[in-house]
């Protein structure tokens, strides 16, 4: 074997000198389906508010003229979205895309000094931000030198006290009533696979987080291969599992990959309404399911954990759920088993997918109402995959290796970062540091990361950045992160850590020093760190970090060690699942 091809190609065309934004509002695609109208694209969560196409061009159209009048937005230019979820969120992406301007999408959760690493390696000129997430865009903003008078922010009027700020219905207003102030570009052919649409962040394998740039023609095409696979659902259209008409569930954050092209993009283009939900809450979820009569769900294991285990599964009528997708991290076929049993009614499916490649490389098996136990789906048309040894030699079906993908969808380059670039992109080529195991039916089995990066929550978290942050502190010598396996986060942060010569004598003289210590060092990290960062697996004193003879940490021999610790129940801190 040499290269696996996803099964069902060939693709329609991927059109290469369209914005995302034209894909999306302008042109006709021969792979979207047709909606029969009325076709609401969004719902308000809390307040069910209903919008169309008509309304969501129009305030594309009245967003971006303002942003031209006010800001003098060029082409190129960087403009950050710093908020949880909001029903205007597509429409400020697509506002600032018809300006030409590159979108970089932030986590709400980021503490200022997070938010201000991304606004810098961007080069971001203005935020668009949440009336919750205001003081930290402030704080972020000032140490960058971005004035007030580029921040915007979303409506919200349960939040008081940021009148000062205009938001973003003010200026669509504002610039409906306004003559034209721009003119929107049709690309070149073939510019489509080079002009940049947006600059997402991901860890990479070492370090702080990379900027991802992807052009308009990466989240176009996958939304075409998405779309092109669910269109080849065999089963009648009462009985499948994606559906054009459905109701949706935008749960998932839109900054996120994941939620940015397969929710936000794919699901509407897929003629799907999509209930905008801005916070996680597993019983509110419950209730907006109920509420909205979702059908589908995309979500990730965390989540899936939740609608096997939680007790409130029951005291809600979720009888209106047909599908669910679950990607970020792999589900275990005993959860699947759970879930299938508590959800009867519903297909139950997984995909696989990275920043990098811009966003699935696999899609569930539509055939099927559950997944193959294990794997991670089916690759998509359009995906070239190879399996790869340590050396580079090809390997064969069944054969456990690095997959290695070819795909319309892959990002560009990491911005400003030859040497990650080179370690990853390379030749049209995607290294994913994933180690898999591809069948004859072209499914996908996650083995193990080969990479170092852990995967929390569905967030990728470099321990690298942890350990850096951790050596900062005065009673720390030497230390390695490692994740451990936890069946609500998938993996959990743990610190080994080699206390200094200091500390040591603390906890000698005083055995309760250790724990004050261990609690330290998990406020260090907690105090300037997102949540999935933290050290929920806890830490644990050791004397060595085992290294190579070149330095390199041996992490694997921490994380079999860290497993067994686990097994045992030997443990200082016990991750408990979250229900």
């Amino acid at each position: 074997m040499t290269e696996i091809l996803g099964p069902g190609g060939p693709l329609p065309p991927v059109p290469d000198d369209l914005t995302l934004v034209q894909f999306m509002l302008d042109e006709r695609h021969v792979s979207r389906p047709i909606v029969p109208p009325p076709y609401t694209w969004l719902i308000e969560d809390a307040t069910g508010r209903k919008i169309a196409l008509d309304e969501i061009r129009n305030r594309v159209f009245g967003l971006a003229n303002s942003l031209r009048f006010r800001w003098k937005l060029e082409e190129e230019d960087v403009v950050c979205i710093f908020s949880p979820n909001h029903v205007d969120y597509p429409v400020a992406i697509w506002a600032l895309h018809r300006l030409g301007a590159i979108v970089t999408t932030s986590n709400p959760s980021f503490t200022a000094n997070e938010l201000e690493y991304q606004l810098s390696i961007t080069k971001a000129r203005a935020i668009i931000t949440h009336p919750f997430s205001l003081s930290v865009a402030l704080e972020a903003a000032h140490k960058v030198g971005i004035s007030s008078e580029f921040i915007v922010l979303f409506d919200d009027t349960s939040v008081t006290g940021a009148r000062q700020f205009p938001n973003l219905s003010d200026l669509v207003i504002e610039g409906l009533r306004m003559s034209p102030t721009f003119i929107e570009r049709r690309l070149r052919r073939g510019e489509g696979k080079t002009k940049l649409a947006f600059l997402s962040l991901s860890s990479g394998t070492t370090g702080r987080p990379k900027a991802v740039c992807i052009p308009h023609h990466s989240p176009i095409a996958n939304v075409i291969q998405m779309a092109h696979r669910a269109n080849s659902q065999p089963q009648p259209l009462a009985s499948r599992p994606y559906r054009p008409g459905d109701i949706g569930m935008a749960l998932l954050p839109f900054y996120h990959i994941y939620g940015l092209v397969v929710v936000m993009h794919f699901a509407i283009f897929y003629g799907m309404t999509l209930v905008v939900i801005p916070k996680f809450n597993f019983v509110d979820m419950l209730k907006s399911i109920e509420r909205h009569r979702i059908n589908y769900i995309p979500v990730v294991p965390p989540i899936v954990v939740l609608l096997c285990k939680h007790p409130a599964v029951k005291q809600y009528d979720l009888s209106s759920l047909r599908a669910m997708k679950s990607g970020a991290a792999p589900l275990t076929a005993e959860i699947i088993k759970q879930l299938s049993e508590t959800l009867p009614a519903m297909s139950i499916g997984q995909s696989y997918g990275m920043t990098e490649t811009c966003t699935t490389v696999t899609f569930p098996q539509v055939e099927q109402k559950i997944g193959t136990p294990g794997s991670a789906g089916r690759l998509l048309p359009g995906v070239v995959a190879r399996v790869i040894d340590p050396d580079g030699k090809l390997l064969g079906y069944g054969q456990p290796g690095q997959l290695v993908v070819k795909s319309p969808g892959n990002a560009l380059h990491y911005l400003n970062n030859e040497q990650a670039t080179s370690e990853t992109f390379v030749d049209g080529w995607v290294y994913t540091g994933d180690e898999v195991i591809i069948n004859e039916q072209a499914e996908v089995f996650v083995v193990d990361r080969i990479k170092e990066l852990m995967k929390v929550k569905g967030y990728q978290v470099a321990p690298a950045e942890l350990e850096g942050h951790l050596l900062d502190h005065p009673d720390v010598s030497d230390v390695c992160v490692v994740g451990i396996p936890d069946e609500y986060s998938g993996e959990a942060p743990l610190a080994f850590v080699v206390p200094t010569a200091s500390a040591i004598e603390r906890m000698k003289s005083e055995p309760s020093e250790g724990g004050r210590i261990k609690a330290a060092l998990m406020k260090h990290v907690a105090d300037v760190k997102v949540n999935y960062k933290h050290l929920a697996g806890g830490v644990e004193f050791v004397e060595t970090i085992p290294k190579n003879p070149s330095g390199k940490l041996l992490r694997r021999f921490l994380r079999d060690h860290a497993k067994q610790l686990q097994a045992d129940g030997k443990l200082s801190t016990v991750v408990k699942s979250k229900l």
